[in-house]
This record gives C-alpha cells, structure tokens and sequence, in this order.
C-alpha cells in the first residue's frame, strides 16, 4: 500500500481475497486462508504471517457475522455462530498479536465495531452481543497492554460501507454519503501512527448523511 505497509490479508475464502488483491495490485499485499474463530487456524496464520512479512506491528480484526431476527425465534445456533465470529475470534486474535508486541513493547491492535456495540437495537441481538463483548475486550486490553507499550483501540463504523450492494444510495443520498473504505484504511493508519502521550482507545467514524 500507499504508506509503504506490508499486508497480510485474511479470510476463509481465499478465492475471494485473491479477486480482490488482484482487482487493486500492489506487491505488499499476500493472503491467506483461515477460520479467525479456530484457535489453531489463528496460530497457523500468525505464524505463516511472521515468516513472510515479520512480525506484526498493526493487527486488525474485522471479521464479524449477522442474522436478523427476532429474539422470539433465534436458532440458538445461528446465535452462537454470529457470537463466535464476531466475538470469540476476536479474543484470539487479539491473544495472538498482544502474546507477540508485548515481547517488543511496541504495537497496536484494532478491533472493527458497529453502533451495535452501543445500544442493543430490536431484532439486532446477533449483532449487538458480540460487537458488546468485542468492545468490553478492546477495553480491558487496552487498560492492561497499554503500560506495556501496545495500543488497543475499538472503532465504531457507524453507517454502510461504500460496495456495490449499498451503491445506490449514493445517488439518494448525495456524494461521500457512504463510509469510503479507504478513508476508514486511512483513519486506522493514523491510530497506529498516533503518539502513545495521545492515545485513543475508541472512535467513531460516519459519514455526514448519518443520523445519530
């Protein structure tokens, strides 16, 4: 990328990640494949990651997972899924990179929130639950990894994020009225690069169309 980052890119799909690698080249970006909510698939990336780019001084988690539905008739599975991907994957990650920049005493982890992590909304448990949970982690990781020189932060992403599913709005809405992905990019960027005398431990990004 642009500020001159090596990137490991992952997903379960691997296919997918490469089609998007590819449709914006750049040399610095190598994927892989992995299930964030396995315990032996997190430590198999990590160590794949060190060994083809070197450890890792930035580490964000993104992953999540929703199903609508009402509280009344929730799969109890689909709960636990949404839970596990959003949440669960979370705290591994999360293990795996502080175990490592602790050992340095520097780095910065940052976990990928919603509004949903705020205020629990009707026929939202799925999402409200684990976006919760991963704040309450961001939390307590950053009041105990701080003095240890890693920077823990949690974004909330408060509205849709410019794809082709929601770009449509844009002609409703008017320009900049959905989250650029590469604004969000840049504004992680300037968390890692942020001074650790000045420290945010949480955000919130929205475009201006959002009501909040």
């Amino acid at each position: 990328m642009a500020a001159g980052l090596r990137v490991g890119a992952v997903a379960r799909n691997e296919a997918k990640l490469e089609a998007l690698i590819k449709s914006k080249p750049s040399q610095n970006v190598r994927s892989y494949a992995a299930d964030v909510s396995k315990a032996e698939d997190v430590a198999r990336v990590f160590d794949s990651v060190e060994r083809d780019l070197g450890e890792p001084d930035l580490v964000v988690f993104n992953a999540g997972a929703f199903q609508r539905g009402s509280i009344l008739d929730i799969d109890p599975a689909d709960f636990e899924r949404c839970w596990r991907i959003g949440c669960f994957a979370g705290f591994l990650v999360g293990q795996a990179a502080a175990q490592r920049m602790v050992k340095r005493g520097h780095g910065t982890i940052i976990f990928t929130g919603a509004t949903a992590a705020l205020r629990g909304s009707a026929g939202f448990v799925n999402l409200a639950v684990p976006k919760f949970g991963l704040r309450a982690l961001a939390q307590s990781m950053a009041r105990e990894l701080g003095p240890r020189g890693v920077h823990v932060a949690f974004t909330v992403i408060d509205g849709q994020v410019e794809s082709e599913p929601y770009r449509h709005l844009v002609d409703e809405r008017g320009p900049d009225s959905l989250l650029a992905p590469e604004a969000i990019a840049e504004t992680y960027l300037q968390l890692h690069r942020q001074q650790r005398s000045a420290w945010s431990q949480e955000i919130d990004v929205r475009p201006w169309s959002e009501k909040f």
